[in-house]
């Protein structure tokens, strides 16, 4: 792992003078979802010393989770920040990112962690596996080359995160001899805020920055984020994302195949709306 982890990509990998702009200038769908994206990313080590706190003691978690998950999380937030100043360079990031924080902040609370350590760890593997698909579907979403290989790496970054929490996961579950259906009911729970106050609260930020006389039209907003959940809706590869929700039931393969179309369209009309 430690070789895998030294040759992590670094920014300078992208060369953002081969930027397609006449591709992605005048998208304003992919602007908001670029520059979204680039502020939760940015916030990561408001809720990554949570986690710290809530695994206090458990060096092998705790050790990751500062050396390598936050540094992973925060580089994304720099390079997505990088790629937006290149194509709009006249948008104020720095200043609509301060207000965004400001808000966030709120939202990254210890008493809002999952009441047990292996549950944590099965909420950590559905925010991943929402990531994974938000990037995956972005990187399918643009012909611009700099974007799409942004994104793939992003995205490959994410399945390497949630293979890392689903390997915990896998070790509280024993200690606690947790149950399918306490595991369910925090995935289940998981995938319905996975919209919730995070993305709202990006898009609202930037909608001030960029538009500020539609920052109070409710119907504006709502409409941009349809438009932004339909990209990723629509790029998406179902299976893969329904095969990451449903792991950490580790349910035989006969069950799995029976519950398999239900969970589905449990996806479809929350985690994919």
């Amino acid at each position: 792992m430690a070789r895998q982890e030294a040759e992590h990509w670094k920014i300078e990998d992208l060369d953002f003078s081969r930027i397609a702009l006449d591709e992605v200038r005048a998208d304003e769908n992919l602007f908001y979802l670029v520059v979204s994206a680039s502020f939760i990313e940015s916030g990561s080590d408001l809720y990554t010393q949570n986690l710290i706190d809530f695994f206090q003691g458990d060096d092998e978690v705790t050790d990751w989770l500062s050396n390598h998950w936050e540094k992973e999380e925060l580089q994304h937030g720099r390079a997505l920040r990088a790629y937006v100043r290149h194509v709009w360079p006249e948008f104020e990031w720095d200043t609509a990112y301060a207000g965004f924080l400001e808000e966030y902040a709120t939202y990254c609370k210890v008493e809002l962690l999952a009441p047990t350590r292996a549950l944590e760890m099965t909420a950590r593997c559905v925010v991943e596996t929402g990531t994974a698909t938000y990037y995956r579907a972005m990187a399918r979403s643009t012909t611009e080359p700099v974007l799409h290989d942004l994104a793939s790496r992003i995205a490959t970054d994410e399945v390497n995160h949630y293979k890392h929490f689903y390997r915990f996961f896998r070790r509280y579950r024993e200690q606690e001899r947790l149950s399918r259906f306490r595991v369910f009911g925090t995935i289940g729970r998981r995938t319905l805020e996975l919209k919730s106050e995070d993305a709202d609260c990006a898009i609202r930020h930037v909608v001030q920055a960029r538009s500020p006389s539609r920052a109070s039209d409710t119907a504006y907003v709502q409409q941009l984020s349809a438009k932004m959940n339909s990209t990723i809706r629509t790029n998406l590869s179902a299976g893969t994302t329904l095969k990451m929700l449903m792991r950490p039931l580790e349910l035989p393969a006969r069950v799995q195949t029976v519950i398999q179309y239900p969970i589905k369209q449990f996806m479809q009309h929350v985690f994919l709306r």
